[in-house]
């Protein structure tokens, strides 16, 4: 009897059929080896862990370069005999209905477990015994309290105000800008914001109380020329201004510069003169 050596693997892709693919199944494509003495129902159970589809629920579509495609038909055939050479295409169709396909990305009904804090404070691998360990954050001895940092960054706030010249009705544009991005427009309101969380304030809005006694941060509310931003002149249901949807922003006195920025409009005269 004469030796027969193996055929060697193909590197097939592997795809699932577009049409059997909805919102809640993803589409698969992906490169694997497939070996050409494979029979069909070897390769059916193969193809089960890559998409998931029983092998009695699949029907494959077989696509070579330069041929037409076609389907595998007979389970005990072999793949090769398909004609299985490198870039070859096997798509996977899924011939259940789709109430009867498992959704892997719905979520909602998995249970979720979240650490008890008790648990996650006594734990001494955790970031938080890093932080305490390296005497970090709220763990610094010598770290600012927020009232300090909120004061720090009102008296900033108000140097940039006066030294860049920002006052209601100017026109400015908000840093960084290059063309054709350039956002411009028109100062309608400059002071504090409360509603805007203050990193120091670990996100959380500044406290009433605290905010009607002490200076705070101040913000630069401009109504844009083109509805590009992210509000109307309100924060959190409060209103600062009165502008379009869209079209007011609030930023940082360090990032406006107050200048000659006429509004932007359409130049119909120079549209008309070259069509």
């Amino acid at each position: 009897m004469s030796f027969q050596s193996t055929p060697a693997d193909v590197s097939v892709i592997i795809s699932t059929a577009s049409a059997a693919t909805t919102a809640d199944t993803p589409s698969l494509a992906t490169e694997r080896r497939v070996t050409p003495s494979w029979t069909i129902t070897q390769l059916k159970g193969k193809l089960e862990t890559m998409t998931g589809v029983p092998p009695g629920s699949q029907k494959l579509l077989f696509k070579a370069p330069g041929k037409p495609d076609q389907w595998i038909q007979g389970e005990e055939r072999l793949i090769g005999e398909c004609g299985l050479v490198r870039g070859c295409e096997i798509e996977v169709h899924d011939t259940r209905p789709p109430t009867a396909r498992l959704n892997f990305t719905d979520i909602s009904s998995v249970e979720k477990y979240e650490l008890p804090t008790e648990t996650y404070e006594s734990l001494s691998n955790s970031v938080l015994a890093w932080k305490k360990n390296q005497k970090l954050g709220r763990f610094n001895p010598n770290a600012q309290a927020p009232e300090e940092l909120l004061n720090e960054q009102a008296v900033k706030d108000a140097a940039e105000v006066e030294k860049r010249g920002i006052n209601l009705q100017a026109r400015a544009i908000i840093l960084p800008s290059s063309p054709p991005h350039i956002r411009r427009g028109t100062i309608r309101y400059v002071g504090p914001v409360p509603e805007i969380p203050f990193a120091a304030l670990k996100g959380q809005p500044i406290d009433e109380s605290y905010a009607a006694t002490n200076p705070l941060p101040l913000w630069v509310g401009i109504e844009l020329d083109e509805p590009i931003g992210k509000n109307d002149g309100s924060v959190a249901g409060k209103r600062y201004f009165v502008c379009g949807a869209n079209t007011g922003v609030f930023v940082k006195p360090e990032k406006i510069q107050v200048g000659d920025f006429p509004p932007l409009g359409l130049d119909l005269e120079d549209d008309m003169e070259e069509i």
